[in-house]
């Protein structure tokens, strides 16, 4: 008698009838089933989302997003400034040429208003300053000779000696001497300073739509000489005074001249090329752009070397420049003329000093430094163009018309979980056909049990209705 098979476990039997019900789930058609459910409020709550979401898409999304566009972001851009103002100070008047740094007229530039003059400063040993940390001494046992602070003036002597002005004491260091604090003079140059002229001149270019526009009027009448700027009568007049600029930043001219500070000119450009090329027009905004109430880093400020100072003796200390090979000397002592008087004419065969920053007096090397508090100018430049396209209309349009669902969906969670009737609502709304008599037999993770027949009762259009 042949011995019987083994049976396979009950696991994998049931493994199995899984596997075999998903598989047949996975092939089978799901269609919506209609039912009307006659309940006011539930009508009223699909309505108004699909009435809200309908006034999202018209006025939102096409209204104001023009999502019905191609659009291009970031313009190729190119700004060109020049000053223009004369001021004075205590001791001298300065012109564009001394006030503007740098002179090229580029998109961000700076225009001093405040600075402070260490002059002849030269190569030798003095006390440190008492701002640098650790600076401060009582004998030269609290000195450490050649010690370098990189925050500091110079290399440590090691010696303890007294300070320019005060009983205190310092640590000598060797370097340029005197140190910046101890003989700084300052000067304010910011009298005449608000009714400077700022003329910026911008063009943008959009290249995806090859639309090109600049801020200026085409007119050959010299109407730039005698206009400013004003957002309704001269909008294509970019000549702002920087007390006007300043005012519109909501500060205070005067503070910010003498703390220095960093202002924004915005410049947008927000273009609908389905409009005529005269509706492109730019928007000016300013606003201040460095933090001015953290103390740490509030004002703006640099240093540079200056050319001299008044009373100096001795010629230039610097290679003159050369014109055309044929330069041989360098013409005019220095201090004569280089503080505001006028330069010495220029002989043949000789060349007229243009700038220094170092020269010497009896034989030593001097400099002068300067440190400068003022006004930066930055000029930001963005916008976004757009034009009427095909496909992000068509794209735009599809999400709205699938986005009405969302109606139904939420319908349907609230049918289903919160009211009364929920459970005869669930087995009215969903139900299974088979092609055949035949029932594929599975777990119920895949297959649901075949529907009975139901006695709904049905409109004359084959609608169930509850």
């Amino acid at each position: 008698m042949a011995a019987a098979e083994p049976k396979p476990p009950a696991g994998a039997a049931a493994a199995g009838r899984l596997a075999r019900g998903c598989w047949s789930a996975f092939w089978d058609y799901e269609t919506p089933k209609v039912i009307v459910v006659k309940n006011r409020r539930l009508g009223v709550v699909y309505r108004s989302v699909q009435l809200l979401i309908l006034l999202y898409f018209v006025w939102y999304v096409f209204i104001v997003q023009k999502s019905y566009q191609d659009s291009e972001t970031g313009p190729e851009s190119s700004v060109i400034t020049k000053v223009k103002g004369i001021t004075f100070s205590e001791r001298k008047v300065w012109d564009v040429e001394e006030y503007v740094k740098p002179p090229e007229g580029g998109s961000v530039f700076s225009i001093i208003t405040r600075i402070e003059v260490t002059p002849s400063q030269t190569l030798g040993t003095c006390p440190e300053s008492v701002r640098v940390s650790n600076a401060s001494c009582d004998t030269d046992e609290d000195c450490v000779a050649e010690q370098l602070d990189m925050l500091g003036s110079g290399l440590r002597t090691g010696r303890c000696v007294p300070y320019y002005q005060g009983s205190a004491k310092t640590c000598e260091v060797w370097g340029w001497c005197p140190v910046e604090d101890g003989a700084s003079v300052s000067q304010f140059l910011g009298k005449m300073a608000p009714n400077f002229t700022i003329l910026i001149k911008n063009s943008i270019h959009y290249p995806k739509f090859q639309f090109s526009k600049g801020n200026i009027e085409h007119r050959k009448d010299g109407y730039l000489r005698r206009c400013t700027f004003d957002e309704v009568s001269d909008p294509y007049c970019p000549i702002f005074k920087l007390g006007f600029i300043v005012e519109q930043a909501g500060e205070n001219f005067t503070e910010l001249a003498h703390t220095g500070g960093v202002i924004g000119v915005i410049i947008n450009w927000d273009c609908d090329l389905d409009l005529s090329a005269s509706k492109c027009n730019p928007k000016y905004s300013f606003r201040r752009l460095d933090p001015k109430h953290v103390p740490a880093s509030s004002g703006y400020n640099f240093r540079y070397l200056g050319l001299g100072t008044p009373g100096s003796s001795s010629a230039l200390a610097v290679v003159a420049l050369k014109e055309q090979g044929r330069c041989s000397k360098v013409q005019g002592s220095f201090p004569s003329w280089v503080m505001g008087g006028r330069p010495p004419p220029c002989s043949s065969g000789s060349c007229c000093p243009r700038f220094a920053k170092y020269y010497k007096v009896n034989g030593s090397a001097t400099r002068t430094l300067i440190k400068a508090y003022g006004i930066r100018i930055d000029v930001i430049v963005h916008g976004q163009a757009g034009k009427f396209s095909l496909i992000p209309t068509i794209i735009n349009l599809a999400t709205a018309l699938t986005s009405i669902g969302v109606g139904s969906f939420l319908c349907d969670w609230i049918l289903l979980t919160f009211m009364n009737k929920n459970k005869v609502y669930s087995h009215k709304k969903f139900d299974k056909m088979a092609d055949a008599p035949e029932q594929t037999v599975g777990p119920e993770l895949c297959a649901s049990e075949p529907s009975r027949q139901d006695s709904t009762l049905t409109d004359p259009r084959g609608l169930a209705q509850l």
